[in-house]
């Protein structure tokens, strides 16, 4: 049975044509002054331009999607967190995207601990980087993670999908 396994396993070709893209987002989430972090996207950003979305960034090759999550909020506003202070909140599964013709899985963590100060550090990237009030969120906004942002504030379902053919069914 072993030597099965092996064989197969050199036979294999690699599956990067068909992969999924994966992603991780963080909502930073300010309870005390109930407010999260948003970024709009830029004039030059590869999709959505001018539409807020949530810190999110693909996970570069052997990554954990908990450091793809670290990595993207500290890139794009500045504010650093702990794997610890990072919790599994939402699911978004695509079928496709701009840069993942595959399909895309988002992670979405949320945080309630952060240290450093907010700010663009992506100006080619982002227009601006903002608390928004929870009660304010602006409705230019990319839909999936608009709808993992929403979940999230009122308990939502954890798990969602786009772009599928059967997927109104499971909205």
């Amino acid at each position: 049975m072993a030597q099965q396994a092996t064989d197969q396993a050199t036979t294999l070709k690699p599956a990067t044509e068909s992969m999924t893209l994966l992603v991780a987002a963080v909502i930073v989430h300010d309870l005390e002054n109930e407010r999260v972090v948003l970024i709009q996207r830029g004039p030059r950003a590869k999709f959505a331009q001018g539409m807020w979305d949530l810190p999110v960034g693909k996970s570069e090759p052997g990554e954990p999607i908990t450091q793809t999550a670290i990595r993207e909020l500290r890139e794009e506003t500045g504010l650093v967190v702990s794997p610890e202070d990072l919790r599994l909140v939402h699911v978004i599964h695509g079928a496709r995207g701009v840069e993942a013709p595959n399909g895309f899985l988002t992670v979405v963590f949320a945080t309630h601990h952060w240290t450093g100060d907010l700010s663009n550090e992506e100006p080619a990237k982002h227009a601006q980087v903002a608390w928004a009030p929870i009660k304010g969120i602006p409705s230019e906004f990319v839909p999936t993670t608009a709808s993992a942002l929403h979940r999230y504030l009122t308990g939502g379902p954890d798990v969602s999908v786009d772009s599928w053919e059967s997927d109104s069914a499971a909205r």
